[in-house]
């Protein structure tokens, strides 16, 4: 019973800092008990602290045990599973058995290689995808602090903008670029007339599971930040705003009708340069100016033709007058 608790002292001693790879998996009454019978060849004394430093140096200071234990979410049972198959079969072997440190070097250095090889086989992750929310699919067991590593990411995502036109339709999508859970749940909120990310502007409009919101006919009212906010169970994973800016149509058809008319004071109604690179392209002269040049020619037109009149109606009437002399009048 002495030599139990003796041993149970070594372990917290050696590993009750901080956890570590062989803790993470490995019970200490467990690591106890297969250290209990390790001898010192060179004295031939038992030496139980010798033994938990092997298993610090061959798992827990062991670089290719940490990148091996580097598995997706969930799998850190696994891990378990495969080192207690190659460590426990061992504490059955060597508890309360005397055996040399060369036996424990050799037995403890295959159990560490065949954990390697059998645990790089287990799924990896994609890894984090920036530049926001909790990525749960993301995260990688860390065998050191025995924990799995966040993205740490911040939960808000950047402004996105959008412009659109008075009376059209308008559709924002609520888009992750990493997995989402299952059972996830959308809020969607508006500040009118905002641009903000504070909380307190923002009204709930939706809740659901529909990640597209969508406005028939978009009016100056609409326009604000939209934010999509996505739950899964009672945590919040992301929240994306979107900035909706709303063109009026008087002011569009205004800008039509200036360009319209920037372009008929060109000279020789010549429009604007093509871009480079782009082909070219007939000049033909704006619909207005072919109208006033048509009515030009008209009014030319009828003013040679009474030009034309008047000029011969003093020889007719000089015609007219001998014409009666000779009748004798």
């Amino acid at each position: 019973m002495c030599t139990s608790a003796l041993c149970l002292v070594c372990v917290s001693l050696l590993f009750g800092t901080s956890l570590s790879c062989f803790q993470c998996f490995v019970d200490v009454s467990d690591s106890g008990r297969l250290c209990w019978g390790h001898i010192l060849t060179e004295h031939n004394v038992r030496y139980v602290d010798g033994c938990f430093r092997k298993l610090d140096r061959i798992f827990n200071k062991n670089e290719r045990v940490i990148e091996a234990a580097r598995v997706g979410g969930g799998y850190d049972k696994q891990l378990k599973e495969l080192l207690d198959a190659e460590i426990l079969p061992m504490v059955e072997e060597f508890h309360e058995k005397l055996n040399k440190d060369t036996v424990y070097e050799e037995r403890l250095q295959t159990a560490a290689d065949n954990f390697i090889a059998a645990a790089s086989k287990l799924p990896r992750v994609s890894g984090c995808i920036p530049p926001c929310g909790f990525q749960s699919a993301g995260a990688v067991y860390n065998c050191i602090t025995c924990r799995y590593d966040s993205c740490e990411f911040p939960l808000d995502c950047p402004f996105k903008e959008m412009n659109v036109t008075e009376n059209s339709r308008s559709q924002i999508w609520c888009e992750v670029p990493f997995h989402l859970p299952d059972n996830i749940e959308v809020i969607w909120s508006v500040a009118e007339e905002e641009k903000t990310q504070l909380v307190d502007q923002f009204k709930e409009v939706t809740a659901g599971v529909d990640r597209l919101y969508s406005i028939p006919s978009t009016s100056l009212q609409h326009q604000g930040t939209y934010k999509c906010e996505i739950y899964s169970g009672q945590h919040s994973i992301v929240r994306l705003y979107y900035y909706l800016a709303v063109t009026p149509q008087v002011v569009e058809g205004h800008t039509e009708l200036q360009e319209l008319f920037d372009l008929s004071l060109l000279p020789e109604g010549r429009l604007l340069p093509e871009p480079a690179g782009s082909p070219p392209s007939l000049l033909l002269p704006s619909p207005p100016l072919l109208a006033a040049c048509l009515t030009a020619l008209l009014l030319l037109l009828f003013l040679s033709l009474g030009a034309l009149y008047w000029s011969t109606k003093p020889e007719q009437m000089h015609h007219a007058e001998h014409g009666d002399e000779d009748l004798g009048f």
